[in-house]
């Protein structure tokens, strides 16, 4: 793929840790599924058996650190492997796709937080991807709020989840920064409410761009 083509029906969550993306899908879910279409949620990385391999060797701690370049290609690969086997299939059948995370996740983990060059991830999501999302919602909240309701989970911290403080207020800025250079394409979501009232407004941002008055 040498070019990058926008889908309506692709719809993706972004966010910092503990943004609460896992509860806003599966109200989108239900909000969609309503209306009778097929709704495919996934995630990333991850999405096919390949791609959750990948993201085992990228997230789980026992291994060996991956350098930033590692860790940037491996994104790619899984997210060229779920784009091709489970993203691009259901749009084709006419179903919505919820994604948690998508490429805008690379651009502000492995380019804001690792300082890999935005340009290089650029030409990756152009020749690799080729698709972007139509609609992106990105869960916004201050770094330590988040990181506070992260740390209250069950289990260890993964790889990323383990990072220092400023490497996630970089993730945080990048993140914001995309949103304001694309606002056609984003709507931030104040996630430091309650999870039920962030479900809400993401639905309500979701119905409201699908269905523009």
């Amino acid at each position: 793929m040498t070019t990058l083509a926008t889908h309506p029906r692709l719809v993706s969550l972004e966010g910092g840790e503990g943004a609460g993306k896992s509860t806003v899908l599966e109200a989108l879910r239900i909000a969609l599924g309503a209306d009778g279409d097929e709704v495919v949620c996934t995630r990333e990385p991850g999405g096919t058996p390949l791609a959750e391999m990948i993201r085992a060797l990228l997230l789980d701690p026992a291994h060996e650190p991956a350098s930033p370049e590692t860790e940037l290609l491996l994104m790619f690969a899984a997210r060229a492997q779920h784009v091709r086997e489970t993203i691009l299939p259901a749009l084709e059948r006419g179903a919505w796709v919820l994604c948690d995370r998508f490429t805008d996740s690379s651009f502000a983990y492995q380019g804001g937080g690792r300082g890999l060059d935005a340009g290089f991830i650029d030409e990756l999501e152009r020749r690799v991807v080729g698709l972007r999302p139509g609609l992106t919602l990105l869960l916004d909240l201050p770094v330590a709020q988040g990181r506070a309701r992260a740390l209250g989970r069950d289990g260890r911290p993964d790889r990323i989840e383990a990072e220092q403080d400023a490497f996630f207020e970089r993730v945080r800025a990048t993140f914001r920064a995309r949103a304001a250079a694309e606002p056609g394409r984003f709507r931030i979501i104040d996630a430091s409410q309650t999870a039920d009232r962030v479900a809400a407004e993401a639905v309500a941002q979701m119905q409201a761009w699908r269905n523009p008055a």
